[in-house]
């Protein structure tokens, strides 16, 4: 089971839920329980110049990733300015608030599990309380006080620049597998999200596919979806040939199989969630090798 939906802006309007809770905020749903995620949620929320969302908390994990503006989250006794690629986990029963600092700002809003939207209970407080907020800094990403936010630097994808030592002053975390690019026959990635930052009940990834790299199909014991944002891929999902661009929003539910492969001259890039989090074994099952056993246990059918 698969869904393909885009991002289109003109489709974002005000949850109702949020009516009474923000001002200038508005979100367009891409993925939730109506399009078959029990999961995960992903939308695209925005805030208007100078708009506010007032302090709320939510029965399920939320995690952020910011495409444009600026804005200021306050939780957890202190104020985070977040910019353009700055990414920060929301744990379960945390009371926050966002505020755009001037101009109008945008992220890429993912629940896990997904939204409750049936109506059979609720799932966002908003709590009514007077929340202090602090001089809004960008998060040091090397203090080790910093738990739930990280920034996401295309550099950092450049298997050229890691083959040689960083500068001990360097504005980055201390190398370590916690940071570390993991690269393989033309594709890499980078984490984000994960157990490291606080999150429990999913991840959030950004990939990229050079020239030629492939993925052969496999399925997951867990959902993925996959923001596109660069180039052009194509995806092999379900047995159904995808072209997908930037815009394009994919989600693979458990036990769809799915691969990519990077046609193109170009790079692609995408922004990937998995809910619930992987498994410690047995995360990926590729089809392939699952037929190789068959062939030779009992030839060609």
């Amino acid at each position: 089971m698969y869904y393909l939906t885009k991002i289109d802006d003109r489709l974002a309007t005000t949850p109702d839920n949020y009516t009474d809770g923000s001002v200038g905020y508005s979100r367009q749903p891409l993925i939730d329980r109506s399009t078959g995620s029990p999961h995960m949620g992903v939308s695209i929320a925005h805030l208007a110049a100078d708009g506010h969302i007032e302090p709320v908390v939510h029965s399920f994990e939320v995690s952020l990733f910011v495409f444009s503006g600026e804005i200021a989250l306050t939780m957890l006794g202190s104020t985070t300015l977040l910019t353009r690629d700055h990414c920060a986990v929301i744990p379960i029963g945390t009371t926050y608030t966002i505020r755009a600092v001037g101009a109008s700002a945008s992220w890429l809003f993912v629940s896990a599990p997904s939204e409750i939207n049936d109506g059979r209970r609720q799932d966002t407080f908003f709590t009514n309380e007077k929340m202090e907020e602090f001089e809004a800094a960008e998060p040091d990403v090397r203090d080790p006080r910093n738990h739930h936010a990280v920034r996401f630097d295309s550099a950092s994808m450049d298997l050229k620049a890691l083959a040689g030592g960083a500068d001990v002053n360097a504005p980055s975390t201390s190398p370590s597998m916690a940071t570390a690019l993991l690269a393989y026959s033309g594709i890499g990635v980078r984490m984000l999200i994960d157990q490291m930052v606080g999150a429990q009940l999913h991840s959030m990834f950004v990939v990229d596919y050079q020239p030629t790299a492939i993925a052969h199909p496999h399925d997951h014991p867990f959902e993925e979806a996959y923001v596109f944002i660069e180039g052009e891929v194509h995806a092999l999902v379900d047995g159904e040939l995808l072209v997908l661009h930037a815009g394009d929003v994919l989600w693979a539910g458990v036990g769809t199989d799915h691969g990519f492969e990077n046609r193109s001259t170009g790079l692609v890039r995408w922004i990937e969630m998995q809910a619930p989090q992987p498994p410690a074994q047995h995360s990926y099952r590729f089809s392939r090798e699952w037929e190789h056993l068959a062939q030779k246990l009992y030839g060609a059918q």
